[in-house]
C-alpha cells in the first residue's frame, strides 16, 4: 500500500510540473510534441501485433520465469500465468506506438532494445525500422521462445534476438551494432544497474541517438537514476512523460529538461 501510494503521489507531481506544447518555446520540443507524441499514425501491422497481445491476455499457459531484472510488483513466484504476466509487464499499446512513432521520426535504423519480454514492443520497433534491425536482449528462455514465436508468425526478419543478462551480453551486441541510434532500457528497474547499461551504451552513441527509458518513477532508486542522467554531461534534452522519459545528446541544443502532457 505504501509503494502504491507513493506512485499515486508522484504521478500527481508529475501533472503539477506537466506542461502542453503550448508551454513550450523550444523548437525541437515542439516538434516532438506534435509529430511524436500528439501524432496519431495506425499501420496495419498494428492489427497483427495487437491481435498477439489479446492472445497474451487471454492465454492460460504457465511458463518457468527466470526474473534477472529487479522482479514484479505482483508476483515472485517462478511459475506464472502467461496472461498475468502480459497483464502486468508489456507496455500498453499506446505506449508502444509513441516508441515506434520515435522510431519513425528519428529514422532509427540501428535499435537496441533491453527486454523483449513477450516481443510486443520489440514488433512495434521493428516495424519502425523497417530498413534497419532491431537487437534486443532477453533474460528469461521461456519468455524469449514466446517472444520469437511471434517475430516467427508474423515473419518479422529485421530482429536479432539474444538470450542472456543484459551485462553479460550488452558489450557483444554492441560491438556487433557498431552504433545506437536508439535504445529503449526496460528491463531490471533499479538505479544502479540503470545507470550502468546507459554508461555502457554511451561510448556507441551519436549526437542524433534517442535513449527513451521505462518506468522512471517505477521506484525511488529509478527516480534518482533518472535524475542522474539528467545532469550527465552528454545530455542536454529530456522529457519526462511519467512511464518513459525520453533523453538526447543533441550538442546544438541548450540543457534543459521538461516534463510533458500529451
Amino acid at each position: 500500500m505504501g509503494e502504491h501510494l507513493k506512485r499515486i503521489g508522484s504521478y500527481l507531481e508529475h501533472l503539477v510540473k506537466a506542461r502542453t506544447r503550448h508551454g513550450v518555446h523550444s523548437p525541437f520540443v515542439y516538434d516532438l510534441i506534435t509529430h511524436v507524441l500528439r501524432h496519431g499514425v495506425d499501420v496495419p501491422q498494428f492489427e497483427e501485433i495487437e491481435a498477439l497481445r489479446e492472445d497474451l491476455l487471454e492465454s492460460d499457459q504457465t511458463i518457468t520465469v527466470n526474473d534477472l531484472g529487479a522482479g514484479s510488483r505482483v508476483s515472485q513466484r517462478p511459475i506464472r500465468v502467461v496472461s498475468g504476466i502480459a497483464r502486468t509487464a508489456l507496455k500498453p499499446a499506446a505506449q508502444a506506438r509513441l516508441l515506434y512513432r520515435t522510431a519513425r521520426y528519428f529514422q532509427a535504423t540501428r535499435v537496441l532494445e533491453l527486454g523483449t519480454s513477450f516481443g510486443i514492443t520489440t514488433l512495434y520497433l521493428a516495424t519502425a525500422a523497417e530498413d534497419g534491425t532491431v537487437h534486443t536482449i532477453e533474460g528469461c528462455p521461456q519468455t524469449q521462445r514466446i517472444a520469437q514465436h511471434h517475430f516467427d508468425h508474423l515473419g518479422s526478419e529485421n530482429i536479432h534476438a539474444v538470450l542472456g543478462s543484459f551485462k553479460s551480453k550488452l558489450p557483444e551486441v554492441l560491438k556487433h551494432m557498431g552504433r545506437v541510434d536508439l535504445a529503449f532500457i526496460d528491463g531490471h528497474h533499479a538505479q544502479e544497474p540503470t545507470l550502468a547499461y546507459f554508461e555502457t551504451i554511451l561510448p556507441f552513441a551519436h549526437n542524433g541517438t534517442v535513449f527513451v527509458f521505462d518506468d522512471i518513477h517505477w521506484s525511488r532508486g529509478m527516480e534518482q537514476a533518472w535524475a542522474a542522467i539528467k545532469d550527465h554531461p552528454l545530455v542536454t534534452v529530456t522529457v519526462d512523460l511519467y512511464d518513459l522519459g525520453l533523453v538526447f545528446l543533441r550538442a546544438e541544443q541548450a540543457k534543459e529538461h521538461f516534463t510533458l502532457r500529451y
